[in-house]
């Protein structure tokens, strides 16, 4: 695994725990409370830099990615998504809509990982399917980063 790969699904790791957090109890101050959960990881915050996009990311556009996940979840009720399931999908959701250069297999694979270590059995099939509904609306190469 080199060592870039390897920073990058450690800064995943870090973006969906935290947007985990956030659903559970959103902060009165982001800042501060992004200052206090970056010191209690491992590594020094500069470290985590493409977490903190990917999470500032997500927030920004939290309400247009849950419609996005409210009309690919089929006969699946929103207020029910297990809210381990909504933050890795909210973090792959994020990726494909909004980071071209991150390719939308790459964002399907990485959010599979992290249900495989953090969510129940099952939540990879579920994940899988709306990420791979997500991946077809795209309208661009799936394995590719996109220029434009």
């Amino acid at each position: 695994m080199t060592s870039q790969f390897h920073q990058r699904r450690e800064c995943r790791a870090a973006a969906f725990q935290y947007l985990y957090a956030w659903s559970v109890n959103q902060p009165a101050h982001l800042p501060t409370d992004l200052q206090l959960f970056f010191e209690h990881l491992e590594q020094p915050r500069d470290y985590y830099a493409f977490a903190d996009e990917l999470i500032h990311g997500a927030l920004e556009h939290v309400a247009e990615i849950d419609e996005n996940i409210k009309g690919l979840a089929h006969n699946w009720d929103f207020d029910r998504i297990a809210k381990i399931d909504l933050a890795i999908l909210r973090l792959a959701m994020f990726e494909m809509l909004y980071r071209k250069d991150i390719p939308p297999v790459v964002s399907i694979n990485e959010a599979i990982d992290l249900s495989k270590q953090y969510s129940s059995s099952d939540a990879k099939r579920f994940i899988n399917g709306i990420l791979d509904r997500m991946k077809d609306k795209l309208g661009r190469d799936a394995r590719k980063p996109s220029t434009e």
